[in-house]
């Protein structure tokens, strides 16, 4: 039987490299290697032993790579690990109707030459996406597990929400954040609901924040209103590495992959070299593949990623909407009130787009144990709905409060 799973696996993976080749350009195919000198390029580092620094993982993100814009009156730079903790603790909720997080077994195969051509074929699609507009629209969807209640009778609350976020690019236009959009918090499952209720069913109730501190947070259980930001300070719209930047300068951006890794290590330095050079790289990877940069800085952003060391491209994969990928682990585990937690993402092979971000539990806390979360829970994901231009400013509810 295990044999045949193993036949399984290994059908499908070549069911998907062999996709991958049939749309596969010339100068990607490894075997016309001497036609294409950027080829030439992305190989040779892809090929060559490492030099990079380890990746210091105890200041990696514990929810999610991708570091947010920074709102309006925010400092000009910021720090990413405050932006991503804010996303640990705060309380956005959403519909408990939409599908359950599964779990998956951690997986340790480092990536083959196969699996980094696999990142070179979602950066070739990259390369058609559209190139300009007016409001650059990115709609996401966000599940939260945290851990609740007295030791002994711990439960975990499922927090969703869906997030809009629209950049003005062009002169006259502001950039806008809608956060918390059908937001819920609530039980999240059968047994959890009965320790809730027997905890008294509470409006509100506290988590920790980290393991080691007696800093808590507070969960308000039910529904809540979203909120609206203005996210632009003057002409910048998105924050690179240690500062922020306009749309001019994004769009100043390599295209070219080698020049482009130059700019990221640049970028490195001024911010002082925090986290690992790795690490951090990633972090302004992800980001950059939804930013409203060319499609050719989208493109070298995947064949950067795929000169990283310790990445695992596992091949076919599901994000937690049910759509089909490729997923990529990193080599980044960060450890969180939870336990240890791996980053994934899984990427459109199709199109190049970014279709989730993921925090996969490795190692369970006594916290996440005593709340019946088990090694392989997605404790966190933020999926991407939609990644587009439009003409039109998105439309605030009424009921929106400011931010």
């Amino acid at each position: 039987m295990k044999a045949r799973k193993t036949d399984a696996r290994v059908a499908r993976r070549q069911d998907v490299m062999k996709t991958l080749a049939a749309a596969r350009p010339a100068e990607l195919d490894p075997n016309l290697l001497a036609n294409s000198a950027r080829q030439q390029e992305d190989l040779a580092h892809i090929t060559a032993e490492s030099r990079e620094s380890p990746v210091d993982t105890s200041a990696a993100s514990p929810a999610r790579l991708r570091p947010r814009l920074l709102p309006l009156g925010a400092v000009a730079t910021v720090a990413v690990s405050a932006v991503v903790l804010s996303v640990l603790v705060r309380q956005d909720a959403g519909d408990t109707t939409s599908a359950p997080t599964g779990t998956r077994p951690p997986s340790s195969a480092p990536a083959t030459l196969n699996d980094r051509m696999e990142l070179l074929g979602v950066a070739q699609a990259a390369e058609t996406s559209a190139a300009d507009g007016t409001y650059w629209q990115v709609t996401t969807r966000t599940e939260n597990m945290d851990a609740v209640g007295e030791p002994g009778r711990r439960y975990t609350l499922r927090s969703t929400s869906t997030e809009k976020w629209s950049v003005g690019v062009r002169s006259g236009t502001r950039s806008l954040m809608l956060s918390g959009l059908d937001a819920r918090t609530a039980p999240r499952g059968t047994a959890d609901m009965e320790r809730w209720r027997d905890a008294g069913s509470p409006h509100q109730v506290e988590g920790q924040v980290k393991a080691d501190s007696r800093s808590t947070v507070r969960f308000t259980v039910g529904s809540s209103r979203p909120t609206v930001l203005h996210t632009n300070v003057g002409n910048k719209i998105y924050a690179l590495g240690p500062k922020n930047v306009s749309y001019h300068n994004l769009r100043a951006l390599p295209t070219d992959t080698g020049k482009l890794r130059q700019e990221l290590v640049r970028l490195y330095g001024q911010d002082g070299g925090a986290d690992g050079r790795t690490a951090w790289m990633l972090r302004q990877i992800a980001n950059l593949i939804t930013m409203p940069v060319k499609p050719g800085t989208r493109a070298a952003a995947y064949r950067v990623l795929a000169d990283l060391p310790d990445i695992r491209v596992e091949g076919p994969a599901t994000d937690p909407l049910g759509r089909s990928g490729v997923a990529i682990t990193l080599p980044v585990r960060a450890a969180t009130v939870l336990g240890d937690v791996e980053q994934r993402l899984v990427v459109d092979p199709t199109t190049g787009a970014l279709l989730s971000d993921e925090s996969v539990l490795v190692e369970p806390s006594a916290v996440a144990r005593d709340a019946g979360l088990k090694s392989g829970t997605t404790v966190h994901y933020q999926a991407t709905t939609q990644m587009e231009w439009a003409d039109r400013q998105i439309t605030v509810p009424a009921h929106a409060k400011e931010g």
